[in-house]
Order: C-alpha cells, then structure tokens, then sequence
C-alpha cells in the first residue's frame, strides 16, 4: 500500500486531522480509544498493586499482538480505507480484552459503545474521482446510446452504504487515470441514491449477495463483461476487489495497447499522406517555374 512521507508533502496528513475531526465516525473512535486512558489513569489510584502489574502485561502484550497484525494488514491490503476498517476493528477487539482484564462491567460498557457507534455512524469512502465521471442512469443511458462518446465505458455500481464498496473506493479512481483514452471512458453509478437502476443493470444490493460494487463494460452501449458475473454465488471467501484483478477480468491492457498502437499508426498514416502532399506541390511549384 502506498504511502505518502509526511516531510515531503503535509497536505495529506492535514487532511487526515481534518477529517478525524470533521468525520464522526473517526471523531467517535478517537474519543471512545481516549477513554481508556482517562479510566486507566484513574483505575491505577485504586487498584491492588498485583492487579496494576497483571493489567500492565496485558496491555503490552495486547499492544505487541496489534502491532504485529496492523503490520500485516498494511503489508496485505491495497487501499488506506481497507487497512483503516482492518484496524479498528483489531483495535476494538484489543480495548474489549484490556478492559475485560480491569473490569468485565467496563468491556460490556465499551461493546454497547461500538454498538451504537456502528449503527450512527459510517466509514466515509474515498472521494477522489481521477478520470471517472459521476453518473446518474439517465446520464449513463444517454451516453451509451448517443453514439459520440468513447467505444467502451467500464462503469462502477456502488453504494455508499456498503462496507465492501467503501474498501475498494480507491481502486476505481486509480485505474481511471492509468487506462483512461479516446476508447475508454470510466464512470461511476451510485445506486444508493438510484436503487431503481440496479434492476435495470441485474444488480442485488443485498450485501449478502456480494455485487456490491458491480463492475461492466460496455462496448457500443451493449454490456460485454461484468465482475462479479450474474451466477457469482457469495461466500465467506470472496475474491479481494484489487486494482490487478479488475485489470485482468476486463483486459484494460490489452485496450490500452490497442488505443496506443491506433494512435501510432493513424500519426505514422498522417505524415506519410504528408510528406506526398508535399512532394506534390514541390513537382507543382517545379513545374510552374519551369513553364
């Protein structure tokens, strides 16, 4: 997963307070991981000696378990929205268990607060567009029936709404600016604001179907591939949405190969339709001078 040094570029990192701050859903986990602190600091004052040195190792050894595992995710996963989803929910986990170890009524007080913070708030996605297009169905139907746009669209389906689709909200974005061209064009449907077109497209926004997000394209306004496909059955497994794989299922390199390869041909066609051109008004010129 990329990263971004915070020396060379801060404009990042501000963004990332500011959004813990303006984001309830950061602003909530940040406050709920504070408390603990201030119950600590306070539980030392009251606590047997034995059991502040019995709480102490498993905080470290809770701290060292979810250093190990964050490691691994930021290793494993491709997007910050995905590693940040993998690392508060390890870190929930983490502050369950210490306060368990001080007191089981306050690991019961902290499952309600994850509880009711999961009901109110959400992960927000990522925001970023690149070269894809907000569309809403009319707007899609439009341009795929109109007739002067791009060859082929690759449309993104997604909700907002959908853990799965707030993971890869990076990946589209991404890979608009890799494959875009006069041949392709990247645009992006939200069908929690326009449920009715998922039917139109035979998508499920049921999450337990897993076709969230649903990903086709389109070649002259007919749909010649899609991931997931139709009959794609979900299961506890389901393949990682990762930029490679949407890559290969609708062969963006191969496009993008055949967009250059055009494009070098129909320049090498121009300047030899030119160079005759002007072989021609040299024998006209010649001829006029001689006459």
């Amino acid at each position: 997963m990329g990263k971004e040094s915070s020396n060379s570029n801060p404009v990042p990192m501000l963004q990332w307070l500011n959004r813990m701050v303006s984001e309830p859903y950061y602003l909530f986990h940040f406050l709920t991981f504070f408390s603990y602190f201030v119950i600590r600091s306070s539980a030392t004052q009251v606590l047997a000696p034995h059991l502040t040195h019995h709480l102490l190792r498993r905080e470290l050894q809770t701290l060292l378990v979810f250093a190990l595992l964050a490691f691994i995710k930021v290793a494993k996963e491709e997007t910050w929205e995905a590693f940040i989803a993998d690392a508060l929910f390890l870190a929930k986990i983490c502050l369950f268990l210490v306060a368990f170890t001080m007191d089981r009524r306050l690991a019961i007080w902290y499952i309600l607060v994850f509880l009711v913070m999961h009901m109110l708030t959400q992960q927000p996605p990522f925001q970023g567009l690149g070269s894809s297009n907000k569309l809403t169905p009319l707007q899609l139907e439009s341009l795929l029936t109109d007739g002067t746009t791009t060859r082929l669209w690759l449309v993104e389906f997604r909700a907002s709404y959908s853990p799965a689709c707030i993971r890869s909200s990076r990946q589209f974005p991404e890979l608009s600016i890799t494959y875009s061209s006069k041949n392709l064009s990247f645009g992006t449907v939200d069908l929690g604001l326009f449920p009715n077109a998922a039917e139109r497209f035979g998508i499920s926004l049921s999450g337990s179907m897993g076709q969230l997000p649903t990903y086709i394209l389109f070649e002259n306004a007919a749909e010649v591939a899609r991931f997931p496909e139709l009959d794609f059955e979900a299961t506890y497994f389901n393949p990682k949405i990762t930029k490679g794989l949407l890559s290969r299922h609708f062969e963006l390199d191969r496009h993008l190969l055949e967009y250059i390869s055009g494009s070098v041909t129909s320049s090498i066609g121009f300047k030899r339709k030119s160079k005759c051109f002007g072989k021609r008004i040299q024998f006209f010129v010649e001829e006029m001078m001689s006459s």
